[in-house]
C-alpha cells in the first residue's frame, strides 16, 4: 500500500512539473497579468492607478456631420482604454485657443487638437507642451504641427489630395473646373483648391457659406447657369457635394462632380453615378488614432510616425469600392 502511494505521488508531481514547463514554453517564462479594473487594459498600471483624461478640441462648424465621425472614432478609443474624453469645439480661432487654455488649466493628461486656425491655436498648444501635457494634432495642421510642439499628426496631405483630383480632371480632358470652398480662410480648404489648380490649371474658386446649405445650392446653381463652360465641379465636403447635386438637377448642368470627404448620402450618390468619386481622409481613423496615440504615449512612451505625419488620406472612394464602403457609412465610421 505504501509503495502504491509513493507511485501515485510521483506521478502527480511529474504532472505538475510538466504543466509548469509547458506554461513557461508557451509564454516565454512570463506570467499573464490580469488587466487593471476600469477597462484600461492595463494602462492604469503605468499611470500609478490614475484614470486618464484627454481633451479633444476641434474647429467643428455647427451642423457639419463630418465631425460625427471624428467623435465616433475618439469615443471608441476612449472606451477601449477607459479614458475620460472631454470634447469641445469652436470654429473661431481665438475661441478655440481659449478651449485649449481651459484644458491646460484643468490639468488634463493629454490634448488632441486641430490646427485650422494656426495663428491663434499653435501658440497656446505650445503652452500645453511647456506645461508637460503631451499634444497630438489631427485633421488640420499637416504643415504646422511641429511648430505647436505636437508629438504626432494624423490626417491627410491636403495638397496631394487636391493634386490627385486636378490630375484626374486633366487626364479626362476637362475644360474648366470650379472648386467650391465652404469656409473662407481655413488653411486646409484653401490648400485643397490650391492642389486642384496645380493639377488642373483652369480652376476657378467659388466661396460659399457652408453653414447655410440652401444658399450654397443657390450660389452654385447661379454660377453654373452663368458659366456653361464649367465641365468639372470639386466640392470640399460631403454636404456641399449634395447641395451641388441638387443645383445641377435644378439647372440641368451635367458637369462631372467630385468631392472631398464622405457621408452616407454622398456614398449613395457615388453608387448612383451622381458623384464621380470622393477623396476621403477617413475622419474616424483620425479621431481614433488621436486618442489612441496619446494613450500609448502616456502609458508606454510610444511615438508613432517616426517624426513624420501619419497619413489617413487621400483615400479614393468610387464605383470600384463603394459596395464595400457603403455599409460602414451608416455607423459614422466612413
Amino acid at each position: 500500500m505504501t509503495s502504491n502511494r509513493r507511485i501515485v505521488r510521483a506521478v502527480a508531481a511529474a504532472a505538475v512539473l510538466a504543466a509548469a514547463l509547458a506554461a513557461c514554453s508557451s509564454q516565454g517564462g512570463a506570467q499573464n497579468q490580469a488587466p487593471a479594473a476600469g477597462g484600461g487594459g492595463g494602462g492604469e498600471v503605468q499611470t500609478g492607478g490614475k484614470a486618464l483624461t484627454i481633451a479633444m478640441i476641434t474647429h467643428e462648424q455647427a451642423g457639419d456631420t463630418f465631425w460625427d465621425k471624428i467623435r465616433a472614432g475618439a469615443e471608441a478609443s476612449a472606451k477601449q482604454h477607459g479614458i475620460t474624453l472631454k470634447y469641445s469645439n469652436n470654429e473661431l480661432g481665438p475661441d478655440q485657443a481659449t478651449l485649449v487654455q481651459n484644458a491646460i488649466d484643468s490639468k488634463v493628461d493629454g490634448i488632441a487638437v486641430t490646427l485650422a486656425n494656426v495663428d491663434a491655436v499653435v501658440p497656446v498648444a505650445k503652452k500645453a507642451v511647456d506645461a508637460g501635457i503631451p499634444v497630438v494634432a489631427f485633421n488640420q495642421g499637416f504643415d504646422n504641427y511641429k511648430d505647436a510642439g505636437a508629438k504626432m499628426y494624423f490626417g491627410s496631405d491636403e495638397l496631394l489630395a487636391g493634386q490627385t483630383i486636378g490630375q484626374k480632371i486633366t487626364q479626362e480632358g476637362g475644360a474648366k473646373a470650379l472648386c467650391v470652398i465652404q469656409a473662407q480662410g481655413l488653411v486646409a480648404l484653401e490648400t485643397r483648391c490650391k492642389g486642384v489648380k496645380e493639377g488642373f490649371g483652369n480652376t476657378e474658386v467659388l466661396y460659399v457659406n457652408g453653414a447655410d446649405l440652401p444658399s450654397v445650392q443657390q450660389t452654385i446653381g447661379s454660377k453654373l447657369t452663368q458659366d456653361p463652360s464649367i465641365t468639372n465641379i470639386v466640392t470640399l465636403g460631403a454636404p456641399i457635394a449634395l447641395a451641388a447635386v441638387q443645383a445641377q438637377a435644378d439647372s440641368g448642368n451635367t458637369a462631372k462632380l467630385a468631392t472631398f470627404d464622405l457621408n452616407q448620402d454622398a456614398a449613395k450618390a457615388i453608387k448612383d453615378g451622381k458623384i464621380e468619386f470622393s477623396i476621403d481622409q477617413q475622419p474616424y481613423v483620425q479621431g481614433y488614432e488621436a486618442v489612441d496615440s496619446l494613450w500609448l504615449n502616456l502609458t508606454n512612451g510610444n511615438d508613432i510616425g517616426g517624426g513624420k505625419a501619419v497619413l489617413t488620406g487621400p483615400s479614393v472612394v468610387d464605383k470600384s469600392n463603394i459596395e464595400q464602403i457603403l455599409p460602414y457609412t451608416a455607423n459614422n465610421t466612413r
